[in-house]
């Protein structure tokens, strides 16, 4: 009974997410919350293009979970350019002591990494053959997000297509800044959410939280911009702890509606 719980409150969750959902997509949903215990609400799972990725922290929680005796990474020297920014990494996951290992494969240079993340291509070329590594080991079909290329052109969450639009309300003409900055602060925002496929709902409830307002409209400009350079930052540094982050707030937002 719990368990039946479980998987329709995560079904719920990625319904408020992203919208209907085919059979399809439930399906492998249900199967990837019931057989692996991962999760939309912890970040475990994303809906990128129609598709379900599980991400870096989904899969280390996993290994954490089934007891994983350890996972060793080496470079792949013949494929390294530091030139270029191309590196290559060769990860092995032991499930036990007994178990031979589970290899994977991982690269990363300027050509498969967001513009956002040029200068970090050898860090991701290690989590991304981590990933390869751990998904073979524990029977995961589906990609990785940090697998995948740039994210440009991918399907948005239902909130992110009705929010299209929306911006951050600009600051009006009292003392707090022009209206010429505040329109710049609010595009850097609605940038970043683009870019790194955020909710803008979300998003704008932890800027309040953030910045320890009532709303919006009530924080001054400062704080405003304190906010855009934090989120910024983060979503950089580790997107995926930014999404548990954001999704702390669907409660308040479920309990809104």
């Amino acid at each position: 009974m719990k368990a039946n719980l479980a998987i329709r409150g995560e079904l719920r969750l990625a319904r408020l997410l992203w919208g209907n959902l085919n059979k399809f997509q439930i399906e492998n949903l249900f199967a990837l919350v019931s057989v692996h215990r991962l999760s939309v609400k912890r970040g475990d799972l994303l809906l990128l293009d129609g598709k379900w990725y599980v991400t870096h922290a989904g899969l280390l929680l996993l290994a954490c979970r089934k007891h994983c005796l350890g996972v060793q990474v080496r470079p792949v020297q013949e494929f390294w350019n530091n030139e270029l920014s191309r590196f290559a990494f060769r990860a092995k996951v032991y499930k036990s002591e007994k178990c031979r290992g589970f290899d994977g494969y991982g690269d990363a240079d300027a050509s498969n990494v967001s513009p956002l993340m040029h200068g970090s291509e050898m860090r991701i070329a290690e989590t991304r053959a981590v990933n390869r590594a751990l998904r073979k080991a524990y029977g995961i079909g589906i990609c990785s997000v940090e697998e995948i290329g740039p994210l440009s052109g991918l399907v948005q969450t239902k909130s992110q297509s009705k929010n299209e639009t929306k911006k951050l309300p600009p600051r009006p003409e009292n003392g707090n800044g022009t209206k010429e900055n505040g329109t710049r602060v609010r595009d850097r925002l609605c940038q970043i959410i683009r870019q790194h496929q955020l909710d803008p709902v979300l998003v704008k409830a932890y800027a309040i939280d953030f910045c320890g307002t009532k709303t919006l409209r009530d924080a001054r400009r400062e704080q405003v911009e304190s906010f855009v350079a934090h989120i910024s930052d983060w979503a950089q540094k580790d997107r995926n702890a930014l999404l548990c982050q954001l999704n702390s707030y669907l409660s308040s937002q479920e309990g809104a509606a």
